[in-house]
Order: structure tokens, then sequence, then C-alpha cells
């Protein structure tokens, strides 16, 4: 059964992807350049609109039982100063090429009586200063897959949002935050991995539609440089 999963070059995604290819799934990772050993990847960059579009007439023709849309981006700063660039490029991989994607893969995924979920951010059910268009894209896509999983549930689709909080990852590489050191103040990648295992492998006649999960403790480390 093939399961295609964005952002799998790195993090969450790529935590994923290994997660489901050792479940014995055929998984196909979208990656703008990271190659896997264990599984298929597909270059491209889904922050562009031509390139996605051009995939999503490739997929046309795949026979897909999940899709995970994990890609995404985050920039935090007053709204004012964000470019114009950053705020279409952020509107458009966090949610856009999502509800792209799904609309390529529906039909399959409902024959198929598969699995969609969408990893969002505990942003989504949030407001913070700072993160308006990040927040903005990470709570369209919740509703996107709320609206889904009600029009869907006449079909054997299974329909999550996952909502994690701060994940160690390199999500915070060009950022003026990160998580800390501390294990009760963080997620790790393998969280979750972890939380889309348990999806898999509940009872197909139940649904856990919404998935937050959250470090035990708060923490974060505003970086000095």
């Amino acid at each position: 059964m093939k399961a295609l999963v964005t952002g799998a070059s790195s993090g969450i995604g790529k935590a994923i992807a290994l997660r489901l290819h050792s479940l014995g799934y055929d998984v196909v990772g979208v990656s703008k350049t990271s190659t896997s050993t264990l599984f298929k990847t597909l270059h491209v960059d889904l922050s562009d609109e031509k390139q996605t579009l051009k995939l999503c007439e490739q997929l046309k023709k795949e026979n897909i039982f999940i899709l995970i849309n994990c890609a995404g981006f985050g920039e935090f700063a007053p709204h004012e100063e964000l470019s114009f660039k950053t705020i279409t490029k952020m509107s458009f991989l966090n949610l856009t090429a999502p509800m792209l994607l799904t609309n390529t893969t529906l039909r399959s995924l409902k024959k198929n009586g598969g699995y969609l979920i969408n990893i969002n951010s505990i942003e989504a059910l949030r407001a913070s200063k700072f993160a308006g268009v990040y927040s903005a894209s990470k709570a369209g896509l919740k509703a996107f897959g709320d609206s889904l999983f009600e029009e869907c549930r006449k079909t054997n689709l299974s329909i999550t949002n996952i909502n994690p909080d701060m994940t160690q990852t390199n999500f915070y590489e060009n950022l003026r935050f990160d998580v800390t050191q501390k294990e009760n103040e963080k997620l790790l990648a393998e969280d979750i991995a972890d939380a889309v295992e348990h999806i898999l492998k509940m009872r197909k006649g139940a649904v856990v539609s919404d998935y937050t999960i959250r470090s035990l403790n708060f923490g974060i480390k505003k970086k000095t440089n």
C-alpha cells in the first residue's frame, strides 16, 4: 500500500516516512533535495505553484492509501516586517499545497478506505504574537481537515489533524528561538511518528479526528546570536 509523505527530507516528515517504511508501506517522500535509500523521493518544491501543480498531475495516476501533509515552515515577526514573498510562500506551502494534493488524491484515498493525516501545529489552536500568518495557515489546514472529516464520513477514509507542540527538528534553524535541552520541555519527531502509528493501528471504525501532542513541561530557548 502506497503512502505519500510531504516534507520527508528531515524532522517530523522524515521520522514519519521511516516509520511507515518500517511498517511495510510503500513510501513516497516529497522534498526539495534530500534522497533516501529506504524510500522513493520526488524532488518537488511545494512552495512553488508550478511544481506543485505538476506533481498533482503526476499523482492522478497513483493509487494512494495514505497521504500525510507535513511540509511547512514558519517565520515569526511583527506582521508588518514580513515580506510579501514570505507571506505568500508560507501560505502556499502550509495550506494551499496540502489542499491541492488532497484534491488530487482524495478519490483514491476514499476508494482504498485509507488515511489522510495533516501535521498542523499547536499554533492552529491558539493565538500567539508574531505568528499571525503561520497560525492562520495552520488553523486553516485544521479547518480544512475538520470539514473533510464531516464530508467523508459516509466513506471508509479516516482523517486526522495532528497538532504538535514545539518539536526538536531543524524547523528552528533560522529562527530566534528553539526548544530547550530538557527532555520534558520538548517533543521529538519520533513522538509524532508514534501518533501516526497509533492512528494506523486503531480499529478502523474509530478515528481520532484531532490529535494534540504537548510536552509535559513548558520550555523555550531564546538564541543569543
